[in-house]
Order: structure tokens, then sequence, then C-alpha cells
């Protein structure tokens, strides 16, 4: 995005009260000197996710963080997207876990749900699903940017690893045969939809310390 404005403060805010989604950011961000400070911590509230897309999530939220923090602010909005679900969870994937964000509960709901999707309510032959990224970068006056990402694969079941968070342990990347789950996080850097997305971010709007 050759019209983003460059980063040149040294505080971010992550608009995020995911841990695991904010220290995955914060070891991305980490080559470039930046102090980051996440949504969670400093007690600012989530705004409701009422957008229709990824993108409009993330600047939903990145706005909302960017004003009350009064510091440029970096949203992610995230998700797994399986076609044989008609593209669900999608922007409700973190819905899909409940308010207590049990994505062992929201596992078993992906699978649950396949399991009725084929013709007939049979398990559909067809596995596929990708993660989606959409990161929004905003400061308090008003500027933002938005980057996207994506990573294809096939679930699996039962989930495979301890590692990462959210559906990592029931997605293998194409290519892979490893569980984002089972991936070491350097080894999920180097290919998640969170990571593509970022490199355009950076190449945009960061330099490298």
């Amino acid at each position: 995005m050759d019209d983003a404005k460059r980063f040149a403060e040294g505080t971010l805010v992550i608009a995020s009260h995911n841990a695991g989604k904010v220290v995955e950011i914060a070891d991305l961000l980490r080559p470039f000197g930046v102090q980051v400070k996440s949504a969670g911590a400093l007690g600012l509230p989530e705004p409701d996710e009422t957008g229709a897309t990824f993108v409009e999530n993330a600047l939903l939220k990145a706005r909302a963080a960017a004003e009350a923090a009064h510091l440029p602010a970096l949203a992610d909005d995230s998700g797994l997207v399986v076609p044989a679900l008609g593209g669900r969870p999608g922007i409700e994937s973190a819905r899909w876990a409940g308010p207590k964000r049990d994505f062992a509960l929201a596992m078993q709901k992906v699978e649950d749900a396949l399991a009725r999707s084929g013709p007939g309510g049979t398990p559909p032959r067809d596995r596929r699903a990708s993660f989606a990224c959409a990161l929004a970068l905003c400061w308090p006056d008003g500027p933002c940017s938005t980057f996207e990402g994506d990573v294809r694969g096939t679930l699996v079941w039962p989930p495979r690893g301890t590692k990462g968070f959210g559906y990592d342990p029931m997605f293998r990347p194409d290519g892979h045969d490893m569980t984002f789950g089972e991936m070491d996080p350097a080894g999920k850097h180097r290919i998640s939809h969170r990571a593509i997305a970022f490199r355009k971010l950076v190449d945009a709007c960061f330099e490298r310390c």
C-alpha cells in the first residue's frame, strides 16, 4: 500500500484481549523496536464486531483502541473459513468459542457441523479450509491502512498439538505434516495467514531497527 503512513512512534497498542494473539503479534514486531501494549492491559473495552468482513472488524477495533488510548493501534481480525460450512465460522470464529473463549468447544462445533454437512447429513469428503487475516493500523488522528493474508490447508480430527491458539490444533497447512498446534512459533510465523498480512504491513509502514 504505497500511501500507507509510516510508523514513527515508540508505542503501539495491540487492539486485542486475546493473549495468544497479542503474544504472536508482539513476536512479529520485536525486530522493529516497538513497545507493545495490549488493549486488555490498558483496560480498553472491546468494541462490538459488527462488520460484515474481516477488514471491517479489524478497522472497528483499531479505530476504537487508537481513539481511547490516544496512540496508534494495530488490530487483527482473523478466522477459520470452511467452504463445506458455507464459509463458517468465518468472522464468527471467536464467537463459536463462547464467552469463555473455549476453543476446544469451538473445534468440536466445527467438527460436529462438518459431520452433518455432506449429502443427506453425512460427513463431507471435502475438509478443506483456510485461515484468513486482516490487519488494520490506525492513528488517533484518523489515518488507517489495512493488509490481508490467508493460508490454505485441511482440517484434521482429533486436534493435534498444544502450541498456538484458537483453531490451530485442527488446521494442517498445505505442504506440511504438522498442524499449527504442533509447530513451534518460529515455524508458524513463517507461513501463517497473520505472517503474510504482517509482511505487507511492515513493508508499507515499519523500518527494521
